[in-house]
């Protein structure tokens, strides 16, 4: 059966003016509107297609897909205003988002950006969005690992750092102190879990920790330097901003890997940068 508000693999059962009706199962027939059919589709393929409900409260299908689906958290720009009904949102489809007023936590004005959950109205079965985030945040206590990697969506700027929803359910905390530059709220990142504190609050990182941390970052700094011609313009003096742009880790995390690298006399110190010496015997985590 077909799933509002999500992608879904449906067949097609019949050709018509409008365009190909799908089998939504218990939902009944879908139209998926002729502009969105792909010149090579063949007669038994099935379609991959978002299924939501037009402005005329029909169900229909796209190939398109949303900035955000049922279930989901997104920041979305604010494009009108209905005075009796509330916002609509961007959501990148034909038909805008809507944010009734009951579920605006702060009145949202044209051309604000909100960051919003995407769900179901269980009255009327359509999809909406909600401002009032804590409402839809799971509230369990998570069992995240301490060093799990995990996908965060920066929600905002707090006086300690940066607050972030984790794999689309808790919310937890990116410390200033460890972070090489702002982040922007809408920002997606790859992220780890510090620690899950007592209380369930979760503290993050951008950085794996300790010897994951910087194992495979040895390899990928030698790799570079290989690519590089044995030269780099990067050592202990370049910023952070140019450390997280190249290697994607923070300037902390990259001079450990540096020291590694220099006690196992497998790189030298230019002055500036860095050059690769010949020592084949060499290995991450061999003991020197």
């Amino acid at each position: 059966m077909a799933i509002l508000g999500k992608r879904n693999l449906l067949s097609v059962i019949r050709e018509s003016s409008p365009g190909l009706y799908l089998d939504g199962g218990e939902l009944g027939e879908i139209l998926l509107p002729g502009r969105y059919i792909p010149a090579n589709l063949a007669q038994k393929d099935k379609m991959d297609v978002f299924v939501y409900r037009d402005s005329e409260d029909r169900l229909v299908a796209t190939t398109e897909t949303p900035h955000a689906m049922v279930g989901e958290f997104a920041y979305m720009k604010v494009i009108s205003l209905h005075p009796q009904v509330g916002a609509f949102l961007d959501w990148g489809l034909q038909k805008d988002l809507l944010v009734p007023f009951r579920e605006q936590e702060f009145p949202l004005r044209t051309g604000d950006w909100a960051m919003v959950y995407v769900c179901l109205d269980l009255t009327t079965n359509r999809i909406l969005a909600s401002t009032r985030l804590n409402r839809h945040l799971n509230r369990e206590p998570a069992a995240y690992r301490d060093g799990q990697p995990v996908n965060l969506l920066v929600t905002g700027k707090t006086p300690l750092g940066y607050n972030a929803i984790v794999e689309n359910a808790h919310r937890g905390l990116l410390y200033h102190s460890g972070l090489a530059a702002a982040l922007k709220t809408g920002q997606k990142l790859k992220g780890f879990v510090r620690t899950v504190r007592p209380g369930g609050k979760i503290d993050l990182s951008l950085d794996a920790s300790g010897y994951k941390r910087v194992a495979p970052l040895t390899h990928q700094i030698v790799e570079a330097l290989q690519a590089g011609g044995g030269k780099l313009a990067f050592d202990d003096d370049s910023t952070p901003a140019a450390v997280r742009s190249a290697f994607g880790v923070s300037k902390k995390a990259f001079k450990q890997a540096l020291g590694k690298l220099y006690k196992s006399r497998r790189i030298a110190f230019l002055k500036p940068g860095i050059q690769l010496l010949d020592n084949a015997a060499w290995a991450p985590g061999a003991k020197q």
